[in-house]
């Protein structure tokens, strides 16, 4: 199994499949593992749980060992409000992915992007890779695409979709030195944020900080930056990307200076990617399938998680859900159509905006990773979309069922 891409969706699929006994290659664009939950400082896993009041765990796999581990190093914690998210230190994060990879055998190939896919037929025969080495090809039964942009697929040749207005990004920056007795609650600073916003050249007029108990640190997520495809535009965003970022660190020491007088950047992301391009699959999610909670036969992911659309400049579209709300991934939509070895896992599935933007969250990710696994070990060399649903549905179970 070749899988692209190596952030959450990625690294399950990855592993999932060197448990199930493949040989696995995984291959990031970055210099480094872990993808956005690692380098782009997200600070949490969203999309987990369920609702308040029962916070009903809704994803498992990866999730059972990350958790266990780092919680008992202290490098985690959960918060509750109309949900459960759960905060870690993303440089133990970072580390617990190399090793995890090490661990299962996995090969590892990074700072590589794809040069070209070779084909026979229906099938994806050899992907080319570039490095600043030299180029490498990796030829494999089966193909996860993970890469968030719907890479391979783009490069592989199959229809793919772009949004059609922009999707902002965020630039994440972690501020050390907080006082966290003073700090601000979280209405009192999104209103100052509000307020303030237009004064210190901020385009994104709300925003959150995410401390970390204890440790003094917080990630700050106040920014909305343009996440374009081009190369020279997408430099010229993450440069402009971090001049939101100082500005929103300007705003918060000015106006919270109690809190955040003495704090300081200890590190910036990569740029925060929420949507780009993705696959045109078997199946699109729509908005309506999410607000129903519609239960699809193929169902692999579930997710509680709110509409959370960054469609403007300003702000964003947060529409939760009731108590007992769970939508759910369908197999259809991770499967593109005219190819039968490759599928498709993590913000690159198929949904129109509104409903990606609450299935893109690191929970449903990751169970698309780990169900692309056991669809391609259960086909072998066969075709995707000849899976057997009731075997597959006996191993998802337990990021569908209970």
């Amino acid at each position: 199994v070749c899988v692209v891409g190596a952030g959450i969706a990625g690294l399950s699929a990855a592993i999932e499949s060197a448990r199930l006994g493949r040989s696995v290659v995984l291959v990031d664009a970055l210099p480094v593992l872990g993808g956005q939950m690692v380098n782009s400082l997200i600070g949490l896993f969203c999309g987990v749980f369920g609702n308040a009041p029962a916070y009903r765990r809704l994803t498992h796999g990866i999730f059972d060992d990350l958790f266990a581990d780092l919680e008992a190093t202290g490098d985690l914690f959960y918060r509750r409000t109309h949900t459960t998210t759960v905060g870690y230190d993303e440089v133990r994060l970072g580390r617990w992915v190399e090793q995890t990879v090490a661990d299962n055998g996995i090969q590892a190939i990074t700072g590589a992007v794809i040069l070209g896919v070779t084909r026979s037929g229906d099938r994806v025969e050899s992907v080319r890779f570039a490095t600043r080495y030299g180029t490498i090809d990796v030829s494999a039964t089966g193909f996860v695409d993970a890469s968030g942009d719907a890479a391979l697929a783009w490069e592989t040749g199959l229809p793919c979709r772009l949004p059609d207005r922009e999707i902002y990004g965020s630039q994440q920056v972690v501020v050390e030195h907080v006082d966290e007795a003073r700090c601000p609650d979280p209405g009192e600073l999104a209103a100052r944020i509000g307020e303030k916003a237009a004064e210190f050249g901020l385009h994104r007029r709300d925003g959150l900080a995410f401390l970390f108990p204890g440790r003094g640190t917080a990630v700050l997520n106040m920014t909305h930056i343009e996440a374009p495809l081009d190369p020279i535009a997408a430099a010229d965003a993450q440069i402009r990307g971090k001049e939101q970022a100082d500005r929103a660190f300007a705003l918060l020491r000015a106006e919270f200076p109690d809190a955040f007088g003495r704090a300081r950047v200890r590190t910036y992301g990569f740029p925060g990617r929420r949507q780009t391009r993705w696959v045109a699959a078997v199946h699109q999610l729509t908005v309506d399938e999410v607000r129903a909670g519609t239960r699809f036969p193929d169902a692999v992911a579930r997710t509680a998680w709110p509409i959370e659309l960054h469609d403007t400049r300003q702000g964003y579209v947060w529409e939760t859900f009731g108590p007992d709300h769970v939508h759910y991934v369908p197999l259809r939509s991770m499967t593109p159509p005219d190819v039968h070895n490759l599928l498709v896992a993590g913000r690159c599935i198929d949904g129109d905006a509104a409903a990606l933007s609450s299935v893109r969250v690191m929970g449903p990710c990751a169970a698309e990773g780990f169900a692309a696994a056991h669809v391609l070990d259960l086909v072998g060399k066969d075709s995707v979309h000849d899976v057997d649903l009731g075997a597959l549905a006996e191993r998802v179970a337990p990021n569908v069922e209970g």
